[in-house]
């Protein structure tokens, strides 16, 4: 699994797609998202812009994401 440091609050989907290398850019995590493929502590998330925190799991194509503070 891999982590996110946050550097503020909290860090928006998209932008952890991207900083993760799971995406290449914005539109592609765009898609990603809209087409359902993003799940966000275990449920389907379809919002690009969903702020994520401290302890939230991120999972797609197989790949795992941990935002930590």
């Amino acid at each position: 699994m891999e982590t996110i440091k946050l550097r503020e609050e909290y860090i928006k989907l998209g932008q952890a797609l991207k900083a993760a290398g799971l995406v290449e850019s914005g539109v592609d995590a765009k898609f990603a998202v809209q087409d359902g493929l993003v799940k966000v502590n275990g449920e389907t998330e379809v919002r690009r812009g969903k702020k994520l925190y401290d302890g939230d799991v991120v999972e797609f194509e197989g790949n795992q994401i941990k935002i930590i503070s």
